[in-house]
């Protein structure tokens, strides 16, 4: 085959000219911090999802730091989630002086395995993080029920599941917390962002009062029509809050979404069909249960040769890639801090070295995806 001239990225933002005017209105309305149109955007977010409160951030990890500071996550609590997940949420578990206890996955879904949370709860379990990878949702009927067994907080990390449903229920609707995320690699972007959907009233208050220095009203309150410069601050915060600027483009994406993920799901689809029966690479598993999936990213596995000679190939080819994500559990201060735990993690280990994320954006042509499809194909053929 013919090899492209042009580089096809592993993803791109799809950003148009209806942004760009919600952008630049917000600019020329002389506020362009947190004001009303975070407020609409977390108004819009919260009729998404079915929560009770929602609540942008400067990015999903700030949601995870929030959370676990508002539960009250201390040294010596436990946080069971899956070992192949983005490093933050790990970074945030450690930070609060927790620790992550690491739960096995689903090969096909790359899921956390439901079934084997329960027996990896101690006393000093404190909240499990389910991770909806790459857009498909976990089991969360499953986690729910021994959460709610055990009297544990579930946040669920949702960084890919805008668009996402399991039984009928939007990521982050269960009745307890979510984070989501809107890097440029999202399935809708504010260029950096998240967003905290939760359902218990006080723990909204506290999340609120920690994202913005403590103080209990936002600048909007202070100083808009009406409002009084003065605050108190009964407990010390951070400065993790979301501007109008990046929520004007979040309101424009979040309209977009079914669109836009109506083209990933097209998108993955066809790269299904043509990799599904090729030997040496697995495509990605569906999980069995009625679900919507958002298709955020596209994670194959190679089998058939060294992944770090197939990417070596891709590149020639010149295709991008991602890994997502290095086993957290491999990271060097986890391992120096608990010593090597692989014992019963024998599916992260197993797709640990294999996966392999292939392009995938909106904007994508049909011919885009064929490329990769055929570039894969001769690739593992030759390997």
């Amino acid at each position: 085959m013919n090899i492209r001239e042009d580089f096809l990225p592993l993803s791109r933002p799809s950003i148009g000219e209806e942004e760009v005017r919600a952008v630049v209105a917000c600019l020329k309305s002389g506020w362009i911090t947190t004001g009303p149109v975070c407020r609409e955007f977390e108004d819009r977010f919260r009729e998404l999802t079915g929560a009770s409160h929602a609540i942008s951030l400067s990015s999903g990890t700030a949601g995870m730091h929030l959370m676990m500071l508002a539960l009250g996550l201390k040294e010596g609590d436990e946080v069971i989630t899956p070992s192949l997940t983005f490093a933050s949420t790990i970074n945030m578990i450690t930070l609060c002086g927790a620790r992550p206890v690491f739960v096995d996955i689903h090969y096909d879904s790359l899921n956390i395995n439901a079934d084997l949370i329960e027996e990896a709860i101690t006393e000093r379990t404190r909240a499990v993080i389910p991770v909806h990878f790459a857009g498909a949702p976990a089991d969360m009927d499953k986690i729910m029920d021994v959460a709610g067994r055990h009297d544990l907080a579930v946040i669920e990390d949702a960084a890919h599941a805008l668009g996402t449903a399991y039984r009928g229920i939007h990521a982050g609707g269960f009745g307890q917390s979510a984070v989501f995320s809107f890097h440029p690699l999202k399935n809708i972007t504010t260029g950096e962002g998240g967003m905290i959907t939760l359902s218990d009233d006080q723990v909204e208050r506290r999340v609120r009062l920690l994202r913005f220095h403590g103080i209990e009203r936002d600048a909007w309150k202070r100083y808009g029509k009406g409002g009084t410069p003065e605050y108190d601050i009964s407990e010390p915060g951070f400065k993790y809050n979301l501007t109008d600027i990046q929520a004007a483009m979040g309101l424009v994406q979040l309209a977009r979404l079914e669109k836009l993920n109506e083209r990933r799901r097209k998108l993955a689809a066809l790269y299904t069909e043509g990799l599904i029966d090729l030997e040496g690479i697995d495509i990605p598993g569906i999980p069995p249960y009625p679900h919507v999936h958002s298709w955020h990213l596209f994670v194959v596995k190679v089998t058939g040769m060294a992944r770090e000679a197939f990417m070596k190939k891709l590149a020639d080819y010149n295709i991008g890639y991602g890994i997502h994500f290095p086993a957290c559990h491999r990271l060097g201060y986890i391992e120096k801090s608990y010593g090597i735990m692989e014992d019963n993690l024998r599916e992260t280990v197993r797709v640990g070295d294999r996966i392999v994320s292939l392009p995938l954006f909106p904007d994508m042509k049909d011919s885009d995806v064929l490329y990769v499809c055929e570039a894969v194909k001769e690739i593992v053929s030759n390997g």
